[in-house]
């Protein structure tokens, strides 16, 4: 076991996140979370929360994959978990600061665990998978990935995000009507549209290195929404059949079932409940593997 994978190595690298945690601007309720066992153990996870969510989305899903015997690591993405819910931070998350967080947060579970799964929701999913291809680790679990828009063929993405570049900002809600009255009480009632577009420059990297090179983690899974409206499910087929070409044995595609109509999150309890009760208890088995 080398230095940079020890159990007192993460907890070095903890404190850094516990430390940019700790500014004035960030919520006690959108901090990073940790559960752990006090020593390395066999397997740990990494979970990687959705655009405009915060850590405590994945709460339910950490503390039963913690319960099985894992340490279980939850980071805070760049720009979330502000205590002012209407905050303009997303404005200004970028690519290249989602990609240094995940693998920041890679390094962490590294010596939290001698295996490593990674999964991730939305834009969490489009990073687990950005670390699937890149990152040799046991498992990556992309669950619902944004790797495009719903009804935006593949082809306009990047063109899309550039066009969106080009013009300035802007803050949308994700239900007009309720506004900020939106559950839950830890995540942003609104996205920023230049974070989308750094989203989609993000897929397209990834879709693009999927075509020319192997993904580098043992395993990979990809956990399509049937019923979802927001995410380009084509996309994330697109990217399965890209990872098979190279490592046919090594890539499944899950299909949930089940679940109403035009919901795209499903992991938070506290936006729709029903759904996410109904596929906690499936996640967990698939991350757990």
């Amino acid at each position: 076991m080398t230095d940079d994978v020890t159990y007192a190595s993460a907890q070095a690298r903890l404190a850094w996140f516990e430390r940019r945690d700790r500014h004035a601007e960030v919520a006690e309720t959108g901090r990073t979370l940790v559960f752990d066992h006090g020593g390395r153990t066999k397997r740990a996870t990494l979970l990687l929360h959705g655009l405009s969510a915060g850590p405590r989305q994945f709460s339910a899903i950490a503390a039963a994959l913690h319960e099985r015997g894992q340490n279980v690591f939850v980071p805070r993405l760049p720009r979330h978990g502000h205590r002012n819910r209407l905050s303009e931070a997303l404005a200004t998350m970028n690519a290249a600061q989602l990609q240094a967080c995940a693998n920041d947060a890679l390094a962490v579970a590294r010596g939290l665990g001698e295996r490593v799964t990674i999964a991730g929701f939305s834009l969490g999913g489009l990073l687990a998978a950005y670390l699937g291809q890149t990152a040799r680790v046991h498992r990556t679990v992309a669950i619902s990935p944004f790797l495009g828009v719903s009804l935006v063929p593949d082809v306009f993405r990047l063109p899309l995000a550039r066009w969106v570049l080009r013009r300035p900002n802007r803050f949308l809600w994700w239900d007009p009507f309720l506004r900020e009255r939106q559950l839950p009480e830890h995540g942003y009632p609104r996205f920023a549209t230049h974070a989308v577009a750094h989203g989609l420059t993000l897929a397209h990297q990834v879709m693009e290195a999927a075509r020319e090179a192997p993904p580098q983690a043992d395993e990979l899974v990809l956990v399509i929404n049937p019923r979802d409206s927001t995410v380009n499910r084509r996309a994330v087929m697109r990217l399965a059949a890209r990872w098979a070409a190279h490592k046919s044995n090594a890539v499944r595609l899950e299909r949930l079932s089940g679940l109403p109509p035009f919901v795209h999150d499903i992991i938070e309890p506290k936006r729709y409940p029903q759904a996410a009760q109904r596929v906690l208890p499936v996640l967990v088995e698939i991350i757990d593997g």
